[in-house]
């Protein structure tokens, strides 16, 4: 019994003791865990919070980063400010809706020389401003006491001619007389870098220079003593035709323009219906205007909008008043199919002013052989819708 009972206390305190030893094992093992693993697996892998923290914590880090613009703006500026610029190009100066944005104050008109003068008309040789440049001119004033509210005026736009041979008191002299003996205010500003004017000859058709310098030359003329600034139409030639037809689409101010063997058609038509050998005399710049242009725009067939925005063509329902077009079939500077798509153009857009068109069979650029008629065409045609458009509000006010 003794012993039995011996094996029995002694199994139980074997017992006893493997639990107590057991228990403490247990107890340190863990604490030790935790501590050491803490920092690197366990609470990553065991733990929502930590596993959630690296989630938000690549999106907060950007922000420090953005919040740094010195260092962000240069690295990202290069490639945006690229794609920013290729596809909101600025308007290009020839632009037709940008031009009357700008304002042509011109200037007084300031005597120069006094010339010869004409069968009933004094001539001179005047000066304005355009863009703070001075600029020449010929003037012509009929004699006799002016009308009470002045003359009529005619703003005289010749065609090309190379500027270094040009003369103010040179060329289109029949011309300017048909006019000025017909008691009209004669105004034929030389543009820019033609004979003594300042700054440079750019061309008619690349750069709005001397369509500039014609709009201010329309202001510098209404600010003139002896004219009705209410009474003034435009004539143009060739080159000058075109500069004529832009400026009647750019600003309201001229009553009707009368157009000789003009370079009216569309830009698009310049460039593929245009071919005729260029003058070296035309300077290099005024030459690559079309090169220039595809480079930056793109072709005619790739943008069509950029070319329709810079043509006047496009623009026919502003016109300022009646136009009148000339042109004669052998004319080899400028094909007639010019004038006769734009009066077709004119037709169709059922313009709330007249258009009208003179054909002139077998005649040349400078409409020689019929001189005599299309000179007494335009100037009935000035007579009615520029001399006499002020009459019936003078009769009205008497």
């Amino acid at each position: 019994m003794r012993l039995s009972r011996f094996i029995t206390l002694a199994i139980l305190a074997g017992a006893l003791a493997l639990i107590l030893s057991a228990c403490g094992t247990r107890s340190r093992p863990v604490e030790e865990s935790v501590i050491a693993r803490a920092p690197t697996a366990v609470l990553p892998s065991s733990m929502p919070e930590p596993t959630a923290t690296p989630t938000v914590a690549p999106s907060a880090t950007p922000r420090p980063t953005a919040s740094w613009t010195p260092t962000a703006t240069p690295t990202d500026t290069p490639t945006v400010t690229p794609t920013a610029t290729a596809t909101a190009t600025p308007p290009n100066p020839l632009s037709v809706p940008s031009v009357p944005v700008q304002t042509y104050p011109g200037s007084d008109i300031v005597i120069e020389q006094k010339l010869q003068p004409g069968a009933n008309y004094q001539r001179y040789r005047a000066s304005y401003l355009s863009e703070g440049l001075k600029q020449y001119a010929l003037l012509t004033v009929p004699n006799g006491t002016p009308p009470a509210t002045g003359w009529p005026a005619i703003i005289f736009n010749h065609g090309y001619i190379p500027p270094e041979q040009y003369r103010t008191t040179e060329r289109y002299v029949a011309y300017v007389d048909g006019f000025a003996r017909n008691g009209y205010v004669v105004f034929r500003p030389d543009y820019r870098g033609h004979d003594q004017s300042e700054g440079n000859a750019s061309g008619g058709y690349g750069s709005p220079d001397y369509t500039i310098d014609v709009l201010n030359a329309l202001s510098s003329v209404k600010q003139y003593a002896a004219v009705d600034p209410e009474r003034i139409g435009m004539w143009g030639h060739s080159m000058g035709g075109h500069i004529t037809l832009r400026s009647m689409v750019t600003t309201q101010d001229i009553k009707a323009g009368v157009i000789w063997a003009g370079v009216v058609a569309s830009y698009p038509d310049l460039m593929s219906r245009w071919r005729r050998p260029v003058p070296a005399s035309v300077p290099t710049r005024a030459r690559r205007w079309r090169d220039d242009f595809v480079a930056k725009y793109g072709s005619p067939e790739s943008n069509p909008a950029f070319w329709a925005s810079i043509s006047p063509s496009s623009y026919l329902a502003d016109l300022s008043g009646p136009l009148q077009l000339h042109h004669g079939t052998a004319d080899e500077s400028v094909p007639a199919e010019f004038s006769q798509t734009l009066y077709q153009q004119a037709l169709e857009a059922k313009l709330s002013v007249p258009v009208e068109y003179y054909e002139y069979p077998g005649d040349n650029h400078n409409l020689s052989k019929s001189f005599n008629a299309a000179m007494q065409r335009s100037i009935t045609f000035f007579d009615k819708y520029v001399k006499n458009a002020a009459q019936p509000a003078a009769a009205a006010t008497n």
